[in-house]
């Protein structure tokens, strides 16, 4: 008989000067998440990464940190299992398509760059207050933009379940 796995999420954003208004989005999306049985994966550092597992783990939640370097020491205190990659910002790939959808909180450039690799790779993103996208002076619709972590979690589970 298989083993029912559970559904992970990836939560990204910036780890270096998130706003407070950020950390307190990631750390109940956190929360949220593990309440309803997800397992939280991210970059395993700090800022919006740190906070997301701390709120997981508020709720007795599982939480991954995919590390850009060759220390596990280095994640964050709420990282229950660090993955050591020593791969930098390529680890990004690892984070997203480990997850079967990604809610963006703020972010920088790193964050971006998982945005992308989640879009094109067909995995759901769902934003709060994160970057948005034009293309030909367009606006791209492929960041599902919501207000509340309460949204942003609600979507994410439903689109991680094919719904």
């Amino acid at each position: 008989m298989a083993t029912k796995r559970p559904t992970i999420i990836a939560v990204i954003g910036s780890g270096t000067a998130p706003s407070p208004q950020e950390l307190e989005l990631a750390e109940e999306t956190g929360r949220l998440l593990a309440s309803k049985g997800a397992v939280v994966i991210c970059g395993g550092l700090s800022g919006v990464m740190e906070s997301a597992c701390k709120g997981a783990q508020s709720e007795g939640g599982l939480t991954i940190g995919v590390l850009p370097g060759n220390d596990a020491r280095t994640a964050n205190r709420y990282v229950q299992i660090p993955i050591v990659t020593n791969l930098g910002y390529a680890r990004n790939v690892i984070v997203v398509k480990s997850a079967r959808a990604v809610i963006a909180i703020g972010g920088s450039y790193g964050t971006l760059s998982e945005i992308a690799y989640a879009l094109d790779s067909k995995i759901p993103v769902i934003g709060l207050h994160t970057w948005s996208l034009t293309r030909n002076g367009y606006k791209e619709k492929s960041i599902i933009v919501v207000k509340s972590a309460r949204s942003a979690v609600q979507k994410a589970l439903k689109l991680a379940e094919g719904k």
